[in-house]
């Protein structure tokens, strides 16, 4: 049944309260709610949250969004990672009410001494609701804080609902404004007008008189470690890193114990996380040969993917690589420069994988009696089996829970799970549930370019991070609308990590964009998603495909071993690796970078032009911002790699925290120039000297001096 004050449409709410909504430790979002009630009466509403540990919080008010709407809402900060709880709670505001009534009748003189009377009651009744807990100088049980920070309509912070005065202070003050509005030598005008203070205005937000509560169910919210919304990601392969390869000779491949020697580089770009393609053995059956021909020769490598061999399966490291104690090296050279190691988990089978002669039952037979490969018709895997899930569920199920947990042990915390989508929604929803309730810091990456409905389930049944549209979406209404997309709408469950190129995708941008291109590319991933990620090769500007109109790069590292000259290629200048370091280090630098939901777009006058900005969650307050609070990011970037483009920037001014007349100065972190800008702003970039200005604001008071 619906409450005496409804209250209808809770954000975020994942699939009416079945899954928890998602956030991370220290993020900012906003709780919303529908509240309304018949007739004109007043309503207010609330937010309450109870931690991990079943402490309930204070009350969070809320404040109506936009006037009409009857959208209330509260930015909450939750701390502390683990699952939380909250609740609405909506009631009728009699004194909010009242003072309607009240500034329409008392100074036209109509009822004044009545209404004076009737708002001295009112007053009255919230001073009696001030409990007499609150004068013993330990505070209220409901008003302990418990880490959980809310911001009220005010820019307020609204954790522990008390001031220096105590309750007792905020008791005496109700029923001073009731005697005043009770004195009748004084003119109603100016009995009323104490009750319209600031002060008064802030005893009740703090002790609102309540009447008709109603409060809504309770809903879950897990909170993930950082790491789950904010990082940058490096792949590469192992086996790369340190190969020989010479005209004539067989060639040789990297180590674990070679790959380690790329790990400073990577850490000096600020990258955060290093993931590695399969580690694993890999088959010789219809073993995929240079531009995956299906006619290898003799020692070409394979793909990883197509794991499992006579030196074991998705438990093994391959023997060229290295062993566990190569690995656990590889492990702890990484953590000693500040990064995490991220494993690739492909369930999927080489003909050679052990798997299939210990359970032929796991895999799917064809009228010939052959074992099904892998397609995507017209593509063939021929080289990779894959699993059927309702085929001894439980045998799988179990098996794959091992090989996680073992890699766990040899200190992986985070798994890049290739192609979730070709497997059961329900295994997913079991397995992250399984290590969740034992390794909550564990974290899983959903590699599935899938319908955005199997995306969606994915996330929302435990995956922590989801590959995206975003290599496929270039033009400038493609990029708002998506990025608004993943920044808003799916952000309480789908957190985006932005990949501007993989092994197998070279998109056709990035083909024919040039250096350009991949600055271009690089600032929007990076700037506009608090995770993203990028494939060795990119900061060389690889961008050769097979063939024309395929996505697939020329000499794969998918099929072949890629050792690259780095420092050949720094030295010659042909390296974006400084580029992509400033980026990386400026995210470090600026919290409002670190977060997702404060993505803005502002309105620009050229369609080849796009630009957005970013601002620190709670920097509401304006004046506070001409004092240097806060942390804004503005960006405008060329999205055309080929030509200069002009255009006419017109700001949103609030949300930069401004107001619509202010001017500032900008400085550009890219190209080291500063600007005098306001409300509209032309903007010139040539592609090929600055594609982006990636600005930083400060006061034009703070320029001058």
């Amino acid at each position: 049944m619906i409450g005496r004050i409804p209250i209808q449409d809770i954000h975020p709410v994942v699939e009416c309260g079945r899954y928890p909504a998602k956030a991370a430790a220290g993020e900012t979002f906003e709780i919303t709610a529908v509240v309304f009630r018949e007739g004109h009466d007043a309503v207010a509403a609330g937010a309450v949250l109870t931690d991990p540990e079943g402490v309930r919080g204070p009350l969070l008010r809320m404040r109506e969004l936009a006037p009409g709407t009857d959208r209330w809402g509260v930015e909450v900060t939750l701390p502390a990672e683990g699952t939380w709880h909250f609740r609405v709670e909506a009631w009728s505001d009699p004194i909010a009410t009242w003072l309607h009534d009240a500034g329409i009748k008392i100074p036209r003189d109509m009822d004044a001494d009545l209404m004076c009377e009737e708002g001295a009651r009112l007053f009255e009744r919230a001073a009696k609701a001030v409990r007499s807990a609150d004068c013993s100088g330990k505070g209220r049980p409901d008003d302990e804080e418990n880490g959980a920070a809310g911001r009220d309509g005010e820019g307020r912070n609204g954790r522990n609902g008390r001031n220096g005065n105590g309750g007792c202070g905020h008791r005496a003050a109700l029923l001073e404004v009731a005697a005043v509005l009770r004195d009748e030598s004084r003119d109603p005008r100016a009995r009323f007008a104490v009750a319209q203070t600031r002060e008064t205005a802030g005893l009740l937000r703090l002790h609102p008189l309540r009447e008709l509560v109603t409060r809504s169910a309770r809903y879950a919210i897990t909170v993930h470690r950082r790491r789950a919304l904010f990082g940058s990601w490096y792949e590469f392969f192992p086996r790369s890193e340190g190969a020989v390869v010479e005209p004539g000779q067989a060639p040789r491949s990297g180590t674990l114990r070679t790959a380690a020697e790329r790990l400073p580089a990577v850490a000096q770009m600020g990258f955060d996380v290093v993931y590695l393609p399969p580690i694993h053995p890999i088959g010789h059956a219809f073993r995929k040969g240079r531009n995956n021909t299906l006619t290898p020769e003799e020692h070409d490598p394979g793909s990883p993917w197509a794991i499992g061999s006579e030196a074991g399966g998705h438990d093994a490291i391959h023997p060229d690589l290295g062993t566990f104690a190569d690995f656990d090296a590889f492990v702890a050279r990484a953590r000693s420069l500040g990064m995490e190691v991220a494993l690739d988990l492909a369930l999927q089978c080489s003909p050679d994988h052990p798997w299939v002669k210990e359970h032929p039952e796991w895999f799917n037979v064809r009228a010939d009696g052959s074992i099904a490969y892998a397609e995507n018709p017209p593509k063939k895997y021929q080289d990779i089996y894959p699993l059927n899930f309702d085929k001894d569920p439980e045998g799988i199920y179990a098996e794959v829970k091992r090989v996680v947990r073992l890699w766990m042990d040899h200190g992986v915390r985070i798994f890049r799970v290739d192609n979730p989508h070709t497997k059961p929604v329900a295994f997913w929803e079991r397995l992250l549930a399984d290590i969740h309730s034992t390794d909550p810091d564990v974290l899983f990456l959903a590699e599935a370019f899938t319908r955005p409905p199997m995306m969606r389930a994915l996330a929302k049944v435990g995956y922590h991070q989801s590959y995206t549209y975003f290599t496929w979406r270039n033009s400038r209404r493609e990029l708002e609308d998506y990025l608004n997309e993943l920044a808003h709408e799916t952000s309480h469950f789908m957190r985006p990590n932005l990949f501007v190129n993989t092994p197998d995708i070279l998109h056709e941008y990035l083909q024919h964009g040039g250096i350009p291109a991949f600055k271009i590319r690089a600032v929007i991933a990076a700037l506009t998603s608090p995770t993203w990620g990028m494939y060795a090769g990119y900061e060389l500007g690889e961008n050769i495909p097979v063939r024309p109109g395929s996505e697939e790069y020329l000499d794969s590292e998918k099929y072949q071993y890629r050792p690259r000259d780095w420092a050949r290629a720094e030295q010659e200048g042909r390296s974006l690796a400084p580029f992509i370091t400033r980026l990386n280090l400026f995210r470090r630098a600026h919290p409002a970078l670190q977060e997702l939901r404060n993505l803005r777009f502002h309105s620009v006058d050229n369609p080849d032009m796009i630009c957005f900005s970013k601002r620190l969650p709670g920097a509401r307050d304006t004046a506070s911002r001409r004092h240097g609070a806060g942390d804004v990011v503005l960006a405008v970037v060329n999205l055309d790699p080929h030509h200069t483009h002009e255009a006419t920037v017109f700001l949103d001014m609030p949300a930069l925290g401004l107001d619509w007349q202010d001017e500032f100065v900008v400085d550009d972190e890219l190209s080291g120039e500063s600007y005098r800008w306001r409300q509209s702003n032309y903007v010139r970039l040539d592609p090929h000297i600055h594609p982006a200005h990636v600005f930083t604001l400060r006061t034009a008071a703070a320029h001058s001096r």
